[in-house]
């Protein structure tokens, strides 16, 4: 399905990084209406009254918050598990395209190129779903278009028989050196790896060297996403029996805020786990340390949590800056896996406890 109308209010034309931080901030009145989008999320003693509802009960009731012209939209289209998939990737998109419109200067363009992880999101989607022979409905179903690629260029990527089309049709966005000369339909994880480090390479460029409090804070926030994603994916490496240097390293990225990956990466894994102890992690993540943890579920609920705490706790200290702003984004951007993961857990008939397990509640 098609919705071109939606271009108008969200994405933007693909292009070249060559965007340079224009007007004057406005950070006094973002910040204001930013509190107010917050005030708006669902209440955390919302989610155990959704557990007890099934999925047609949880649209009524979220189509009485933000998510009503979302759901009222795609009604037509789509009913249970998949009209709440597309309602909540549209709200996300539509809120984070407002966000765009009622910032300006430095906060619109580092919200702007923060945004564009959702671009990698869904090249990486899109690879997969042809990998795997997905059908053109499954994919545009977790598509998000709240980065630089616009509904209508995802659908129309969406619709494409090959990876090789897809790539082509990129030709005019950063990512195509990358996918053109790398990609051969095979080596997804590698390819998947290599955009993740893309986006990060280029966040840290655009901070450049931070001078300004709000370039510094909005540093700290991208550094903690890297030492959690590292220490992720170290875990995974590890657990796999992966100790290999050459083979770790290549899938680190580079700009964490306190982690060592290299002296981690050559730690065997009761070490490696006796390392983090010392870290500002902990004390987030030591109630899952258990010898036979068998899921990295735990350990990536409890680094989101801390992001999130993080978040909130800087936005407290630094009221009239980029805090409040990134505070809001991780915030609703949890608020829509949140919704999802109840979807799609109800969906598939898993014990609410599992389902319970996944999500992140602050």
């Amino acid at each position: 399905m098609r919705l071109p109308y939606l271009d108008k209010i969200w994405g933007k034309k693909p292009r070249k990084s060559d965007k340079k931080k224009k007007g004057t901030s406005n950070y006094a009145y973002a910040v204001t209406r930013v509190r107010a989008m917050k005030s708006k999320l669902l209440p955390k003693e919302t989610y155990p009254r959704l557990m007890n509802m099934g999925i047609d009960e949880i649209t009524r009731f979220i189509q009485e918050s933000e998510y009503k012209n979302d759901i009222d939209e795609l009604a037509m289209k789509y009913s249970g598990a998949d009209l709440a998939e597309h309602a909540l990737n549209r709200n996300l998109a539509l809120t984070y395209a407002k966000l765009l419109l009622i910032t300006a200067g430095e906060p619109n363009y580092l919200i702007s190129e923060y945004l564009r992880r959702y671009d990698i999101w869904n090249i990486k989607t899109l690879l997969r779903g042809k990998q795997y022979n997905a059908s053109e409905e499954e994919i545009l179903e977790t598509l998000i278009s709240a980065g630089e690629l616009t509904y209508t260029t995802l659908s129309e990527l969406a619709a494409m028989e090959s990876y090789e089309e897809i790539i082509e049709a990129l030709n005019e966005t950063d990512y195509y050196p990358l996918l053109q000369e790398e990609y051969d339909g095979t080596n997804l994880a590698y390819i998947e790896n290599e955009l993740d480090k893309m986006y990060y390479s280029g966040l840290f460029g655009v901070i450049g060297k931070p001078r300004s409090k709000d370039r510094k804070l909005f540093a700290r926030f991208i550094k903690l996403e890297v030492d959690a994603k590292n220490m992720g994916t170290l875990f995974r490496l590890k657990k796999a029996g992966v100790e290999q240097l050459d083979e770790i390293m290549p899938l680190m990225i580079e700009g964490g805020l306190e982690l060592n990956t290299e002296k981690l990466a050559s730690l065997p894994y009761e070490e490696f786990v006796e390392a983090l102890r010392k870290t500002r992690y902990w004390d987030a993540i030591s109630g899952v340390m258990v010898p036979d943890m068998d899921s990295l579920t735990g350990l990536e609920c409890r680094l989101l949590k801390f992001s999130l705490e993080s978040a909130t706790t800087y936005s407290h200290v630094s009221p009239i800056s980029i805090v409040p702003i990134m505070d809001y984004v991780i915030y609703k951007n949890n608020e829509v896996n949140n919704l999802r993961i109840i979807f799609r857990g109800k969906e598939a008939g898993l014990e609410d406890e599992l389902i319970k397990d996944q999500l992140v509640v602050i």
